[in-house]
């Protein structure tokens, strides 16, 4: 009798562990996973999924979504592989944005017109990062340098050309036209591997801290009739400013142009993830501006509305529309 009573025993155990695991697949199986396209580690986009991903998560009981943040190669990437399937949302600059749902420039004749968008985030002034000992004072300058555009498929590179198609130039008009991704470069300058750095990001971002802090680096003014006719060409584009004393060694606010970061994904997203995900982000909105000193001035009314190109999505026009902001 004892040894049955064990076998007994065992097989309702067995029975009632086979249970609660087909308790947990069913929950499993129930929870909606979303991954975020960002940028560099040292960046501001990555940290941007980052806050938004944990704003998603805090609510997950309520809403069974689950939200992962994935480090990339940065905006263009992030477009492409929304398209592809592989990503739901990205982190991308206005500038890209308008360019994928036009079918301009990385995207010429392949416009992405399923391309949604959600919200705008901060300012992304351009910083034209320079080592003191390279003679650099204006972008001018820099035609000879060792220069980083940024790695294909990012944002930065993007910008790069913009810049660089309205001068005239190309990749030979530098004596190295680097391609290091934006982890890279701060170490890269210091180095002396290159002269300059060419990028956009939120103000302040890991990589410029770095570069200031480490090395003698000083952020050129982006200023002439070349930058005046990008902004009067291109809406995504506006001037701005970094203020002085943002960086180490820079203590004048410095004149620049430069973008938006945008939140965007594909039509096919499922509606109620739209909406629980910007919901996430607005209904905390204050707990959102401190998770990153570049988001401190983020303004509701200006986030549905700045910088955005494609259509919003219809899940964030649900929000939007309860909340009195469109």
């Amino acid at each position: 009798m004892h040894i049955k009573s064990k076998i007994k025993s065992t097989l309702i155990s067995m029975a009632v562990a086979s249970s609660f695991l087909a308790i947990g697949n069913v929950q499993a199986a129930g929870e909606r996973f979303i991954t975020i396209g960002t940028g560099g580690v040292t960046g501001v986009y990555y940290p941007t999924g980052g806050a938004i991903c944990r704003l998603v998560n805090k609510g997950r009981k309520d809403h069974n979504i689950r939200c992962s943040v994935e480090s990339t190669g940065g905006s263009v990437y992030n477009i492409n592989t929304i398209r592809a399937g592989e990503l739901d949302f990205g982190v991308v600059q206005s500038d890209v944005q308008a360019a994928a749902i036009n079918g301009e420039r990385n995207f010429k004749d392949k416009p992405f017109t399923e391309l949604r968008a959600l919200f705008s985030t901060n300012p992304e002034p351009i910083h034209l990062m320079t080592r003191r000992d390279a003679d650099i004072n204006d972008f001018l300058d820099a035609k000879g340098k060792r220069v980083n555009i940024g790695n294909p498929g990012s944002g930065q590179r993007a910008m790069a050309e913009v810049a660089m198609d309205e001068l005239g130039w190309s990749k030979s008009d530098f004596s190295l036209a680097g391609e290091l991704k934006s982890s890279e470069q701060a170490a890269a300058l210091c180095d002396g591997k290159v002269q300059a750095v060419f990028w956009a990001a939120g103000v302040p971002n890991g990589a410029s801290q770095e570069a200031t802090s480490t090395c003698d680096v000083k952020i050129i003014p982006m200023t002439g009739k070349w930058v005046d006719a990008i902004v009067e060409r291109y809406p995504a584009y506006a001037k701005s400013v970094i203020p002085g004393g943002t960086y180490p060694g820079n203590s004048d606010d410095i004149p620049t142009y430069g973008t938006r970061g945008t939140f965007v994904t594909s039509a096919s997203t499922p509606d109620e993830v739209v909406y629980n995900l910007v919901k996430a982000v607005f209904d905390n909105l204050d707990a959102f501006k401190k998770l990153h000193p570049a988001f401190k001035t983020l303004q509701a009314e200006q986030m549905v509305k700045d910088s955005l190109s494609a259509p919003l999505h219809p899940g964030a026009i649900k929000y939007y529309k309860e909340k009195g902001l469109i």
